[in-house]
């Protein structure tokens, strides 16, 4: 074999090996360095490894995989207009350290994944124009810190909580962004998303979610803190029981502290005087009495009992201080008992006013008008009577009824913002909320009651609440619109037959404790939603 033969063999041998450029795949049309496809039915991945620029046009594929461009590395602009799919996956861009540009205009993508344009660290412009989306996911242009330029016209992006973090980001961002409308709701339609500020926004919103279940009935319940420990007592009528409960730490729930034992019990109250607490102990059959911890043997002992020729069948119970003296007031359902009024002499409680007799009253709110101490007796034999404190004759006198609302089982009040308003309870037609004008109240609010024994405001933080409970349906959360200046619809809970709600702070968290007279008591935690997430 001669020299020039020899080297030709050779010469085919080194071509051999070199590997092959690929060829153009279907539908598209390459040069040296772009390619375009027209009509595609898929993403290659057969493009020359070289080529940096690349465009799709009236394609037929539905989506944008992921990583459908790892093997095209030196991409510079990517383009995609007029085709049909709808959605572009994670990751879908990855493996593309060079891209500048990318151009999705006039698709019909309706979602895109949050991490679809990962690694597009170079990428300096970007449109998605004129397609059908209507959000885009929270961070999409995270990392992506070269941008200069975002296209998003022509979506109908509804400027919801979910769009919230986009306003956030162009009030940030260096980049350009071109003005842009909102579709939706109606507050914004037709609005400049420039225009809008994140504080356009109200994103954050409450829940109360089951925590636990206690498996036992109760009628009553309260909170208080003794020491530097957090306690809930309920009352257990049917076992005849006050049930003191405390809070774990570690297995964050709450758990069984101690007990009062009697019969027929209708409210545990607690009062706290110098340190010393004392548990109002109010019962049906056996007569009331009154408690005091004793803490070097750790257990509750009796030091008093209550008149029971005056209180005969006792509704409710509420402490109270005036001028620095701690008093309590029981209010009396028998018809020959009397609400009465007790006060601390420094050894014991003792009778200090007995209010009007005979009315059976059942529900008794000590409350501030004004700067003065009030009570408001309700009964079932009269308007509720609103008595005013003296201080000359240190008595309650009586200096007004609440006009027009006849049955009604129990007064609640709360304040927003120093004003003052009650919630009115009626087990059947329309319980109410009034508010204080100076001199009377006046009807606010009504909503319908079903059975309803409790409507009890409430504050969690900076939330107003009012649960209105139900024996024959779902028990109404309300919660206080302050643009509105009246209660809201706000959430349904499944509880039997309600009869008091207690709202406890503990750990930094929020609970809302719930009695109930023929279910188990249960135990919400009131939750904070961030709906912008």
């Amino acid at each position: 074999m001669g020299r020039p033969t020899l080297l030709l063999l050779l010469l085919l041998a080194a071509e051999g090996r070199r590997p092959r450029r690929p060829r153009c795949p279907d539908f598209c049309t390459c040069t040296k360095d772009d390619a375009m496809c027209e009509g595609a039915k898929a993403i290659s991945r057969s493009f020359p490894s070289d080529v940096i620029s690349l465009s799709f046009v009236k394609s037929g594929f539905a989506e944008i995989p992921k990583e459908s461009f790892i093997h095209a590395p030196a991409l510079h602009l990517l383009l995609f207009t007029a085709n049909s799919f709808d959605l572009i996956n994670e990751d879908a861009f990855l493996g593309l350290p060079h891209l500048e540009y990318l151009f999705i205009e006039n698709n019909q993508i309706k979602s895109i994944s949050p991490y679809a344009f990962r690694g597009l660290k170079s990428l300096i412009h970007l449109s998605l124009a004129f397609n059908d989306l209507e959000s885009l996911p929270k961070d999409l242009f995270k990392g992506m810190e070269a941008l200069t330029k975002v296209d998003l016209r022509g979506n109908l992006l509804n400027c919801d909580c979910k769009l919230k973090w986009l306003v956030d980001w162009m009030y940030l961002t260096n980049a350009t962004v071109d003005q842009i409308y909102c579709s939706s709701p109606e507050q914004f339609q037709g609005k400049k998303i420039n225009d809008l500020s994140p504080q356009s926004f109200d994103c954050i919103t409450t829940e109360f979610a089951s925590y636990q279940s206690l498996k036992f009935q109760s009628i009553s319940v309260e909170a208080f803190t003794f020491g530097s420990d957090r306690y809930v007592v309920f009352a257990q009528p049917f076992i005849g029981k006050c049930s003191f409960l405390e809070w774990d730490h570690v297995e964050m729930v709450f758990r069984n502290f101690d007990d009062i034992d009697g019969t027929s019990t209708v409210i545990c109250k607690p009062l706290i005087i110098d340190n010393q607490l004392y548990i109002i102990v109010a019962q049906l059959f056996g007569g009331s009495h009154i408690y005091k911890r004793d803490i070097s043997d750790s257990r509750f002992i009796k030091i008093q009992d209550i008149d029971i020729l005056k209180i005969r069948k006792p509704n409710d119970v509420e402490t109270f201080q005036v001028d620095g003296e701690s008093f309590f007031v029981i209010a009396d359902s028998s018809k020959a008992g009397s609400t009465t009024v007790y006060k601390w002499n420094g050894n014991g409680f003792y009778s200090h006013q007995s209010l009007h007799p005979w009315y059976r009253d059942t529900d008794v709110e000590y409350l501030d008008i004004s700067g003065k101490p009030h009570l408001i007796l309700s009964s079932s034999s009269q308007r509720p009577v609103v008595y005013q404190w003296n201080k000359g004759a240190k008595q309650f006198e009586r200096r007004t009824d609440i006009p027009e609302m006849e049955d009604v089982y129990a007064v609640k009040h709360f304040k927003v913002k120093a004003e003052l308003y009650i919630c009115l309870t009626r087990f059947i037609g329309d319980s109410n909320v009034m508010s204080w004008d100076g001199s009377m109240f006046h009807e606010l609010q009504t909503m319908p009651s079903r059975g309803s024994m409790v409507f009890q405001p409430f504050t969690v933080g900076a939330w107003q609440y009012a649960i209105l409970g139900s024996d024959y349906s779902f028990t109404q959360v309300y919660h206080w619109d302050a643009k509105k200046g009246q209660f809201v619809h706000f959430q349904e809970l499944n509880i039997q037959s309600p009869r008091a709600f207690c709202p406890v702070s503990i750990d930094n968290r929020e609970f809302l404790l719930a009695s109930s007279f023929k279910g188990n008591t249960k135990i919400y935690e009131h939750l904070i939603i961030d709906l912008s997430n």
